[in-house]
């Protein structure tokens, strides 16, 4: 799949069934509920590098219409098989929607996402909202590219330069929120949570 980096995307398929085991967390529960409250009731989001699916199942259990996108094909399974969810199993650049969505909840996921495709993305969920649709984003913070403990790769951000990402795709942004934070391979870390709104 294009813009993936295989060895992540095997990772990923290897360790699915434990990456659903994890508990967020009651940071990540507050963080998903506030972000929720920003929508309206029974609207459309996304939930963009779904994994196993826990976000997409809490938003669809509140009343949205939620589209799950993954390009684990073993991670959407184990969202179908846990959460009765239809993930659609692609890469970042098959997002082509366009005024679809109130929402876009990307927690972690766009980390995993080149630096040099960054812009694109980030022009693309613009795109994919509708006026007044809210993003959330979710970045370890850090400089360059490097692969964790178990060989997946990230690309790290500073906060300015995220910002910077948001408002050059036409974001506006609301909230910031700077965090520690422990990954799935055991190292601790500092990660930024930033909300925005399309105009």
């Amino acid at each position: 799949m294009s813009g993936v980096d295989p060895q992540t995307l095997a990772i990923y398929g290897q360790k699915a069934a434990d990456y659903s085991e994890i508990h967020h967390g009651d940071e990540t529960d507050r963080r998903l509920s506030a972000f929720i409250d920003l929508l309206p009731a029974g609207g459309a989001v996304l939930d963009l590098g779904c994994g196993p699916g826990w976000a997409a199942a809490r938003m669809r259990d509140a009343g949205f219409q939620v589209a799950a996108m993954d390009a684990c094909p073993e991670m959407a399974q184990v969202a179908a098989d846990r959460y009765g969810l239809r993930v659609r199993v692609a890469p970042f650049t098959a997002l082509n929607d366009v005024a679809a969505h109130d929402g876009v909840w990307a927690h972690f996921s766009l980390l995993h996402a080149p630096r040099a495709a960054l812009p694109g993305h980030f022009a693309a969920l613009h795109r994919a909202l509708r006026p007044g649709g809210r993003l959330f984003v979710a970045m370890k913070l850090g400089e360059g590219e490097g692969r964790d403990k178990l060989g997946r790769l990230y690309t790290y951000v500073g906060v300015d330069e995220l910002r910077g990402l948001l408002t050059d795709a036409g974001f506006t942004i609301e909230g910031q929120e700077i965090a520690r934070t422990m990954g799935f391979d055991g190292t601790p870390g500092e990660s930024a949570f930033l909300t925005a709104r399309r105009d």
